[in-house]
């Protein structure tokens, strides 16, 4: 348990309850600090993730992650789709987390909360189960070392994966039709052709039955963008840098660059690309994620300072002048020119405010996808059957109250 102090010292008064209530633990009228354990395979990081952790952070004042390796994920769900390395470095660059360990064991014990110094375990409101259909957190809940916080509906990383595998549309379509979850008709036809190659509609709302992976879709509020942002102005005097571009299934690429760019001054602004501005450029089904999804997975980053949402494709005096930017910079992937013919960095090419940063990283949002298609039936045979462990132990839990109510 911990004994560290958020104002002043005391020794660790060794009660060991573990119930998480920050206004009980208290030394010499101080109180304790609260170090929440939080864990799970984190692959494919999204915004859903990025919300568990900052709920978990409100309720203490050091969140500590634990990560499972790639040969525990790969015993208990499948092969997972990033290394444990860029799983670490994706959960490190979230802002809600204070520390991260790799090596989580998949059943969450009391001795791994003891040994780093955690009072309780959070986790999200669904179920996670072992190969053999065991719940993870049973250990901590009989212990009263666990608290819960709410999913975020709408996302999983079993519907991203659906949508890269299935081409799917629907989740950016537009003008009156943009908040329509139906599957397109024009997809029917590949869709079809693909039931015929043994693929699974996974993570689409009319077949998935989960009630924990299975698709619906994410509704966004401007309470959920307040949350994940920081809510501050830059100061003055502080150099202002500028980045734009898709950011979409953010990942360890963006994290390296956004990383570089943040280095060059004090105060960083993304500009996140509409949806149709994404796909005049990149064409098939890109973005994989929403207008709406990317702005959240961007401000979860903890070099980010702002997001303009919907930010024109060249940029433009307007917005240099409306921002005060100082810096303007681009990676080392290839730059489309908007009609073919204007080079979206003429303006800060003009004032001389331009910058051509190198990464180090060359992972795209392509060879994320190229990882999945290569693995097809491998991510499917694992979402199936965890759909299928999902759906027996929500049934029971459903019998389970049923029963409590008869009672």
């Amino acid at each position: 348990m911990s004994d560290k102090l958020v104002n002043g010292t005391c020794s660790s008064n060794g009660n060991g309850n573990g119930n998480g209530d920050a206004s009980n633990k208290k030394c010499n009228g101080t109180r304790k600090e609260v170090r929440v354990w939080c864990d799970g395979c984190y692959d494919m990081v999204h915004f859903g993730h990025a919300n568990s952790l900052r709920q978990a952070k409100a309720l203490g004042d050091k969140v500590i992650v634990g990560i499972h390796t790639d040969e525990e994920i790969t015993k208990h769900k499948g092969p997972p789709v990033f290394t444990e390395e860029e799983r670490v470095k994706m959960v490190k660059g979230i802002k809600w987390v204070d520390e991260v360990v790799l090596g989580a064991p998949y059943v969450t014990t009391l001795e791994v909360l003891d040994q780093n110094d955690c009072d309780f375990c959070v986790h999200g409101d669904d179920i996670t189960m072992t190969a053999e259909g065991v719940d993870t957190y049973h250990l901590v809940k009989s212990a009263n070392r666990y608290k819960e916080v709410k999913r975020t509906a709408g996302v999983s990383t079993t519907d991203l994966v659906g949508r890269m595998l299935l081409l799917t549309r629907n989740h950016f379509r537009q003008g009156s039709a943009e908040y329509d979850i139906e599957k397109e008709a024009k997809l029917l036809k590949i869709q079809q052709l693909q039931s015929r190659l043994g693929s699974s509609n996974m993570g689409q709302d009319s077949a998935a039955k989960s009630p924990w992976t299975g698709c619906s879709q994410f509704l966004p509020t401007t309470q959920k963008i307040i949350q994940f942002s920081d809510g501050k102005s830059p100061n003055p005097g502080d150099k202002i840098v500028y980045v734009a571009g898709a950011f979409d299934l953010f990942h360890v690429g963006h994290l390296d660059f956004l990383e570089k760019a943040r280095k060059l001054g004090d105060y960083l602004i993304v500009g996140l690309h509409t949806d149709p501005v994404v796909n005049s450029y990149k064409g098939s089904n890109y973005p994989i994620m929403n207008l709406h999804e990317r702005v959240l997975s961007v401000l979860a980053c903890k070099f980010v300072n702002e997001v303009v949402i919907g930010a024109p494709y060249c940029v433009t005096e307007e917005l240099l002048d409306h921002f005060k930017i100082d810096v303007v910079c681009h990676g080392r992937t290839p730059i489309s020119l908007e009609d073919g013919k204007v080079d979206p960095y003429a303006v800060p090419k003009t004032r001389a405010i331009f910058e051509l940063i190198d990464s180090g990283n060359d992972m795209t949002t392509e060879r994320i996808v190229e990882r999945i298609i290569l693995h097809r039936l491998e991510y499917e045979r694992r979402n199936q059957a965890k759909e299928k462990k999902e759906i027996e132990a929500f049934e029971a839990l459903q019998r389970q109250k049923q029963t409590q109510k008869a009672g």
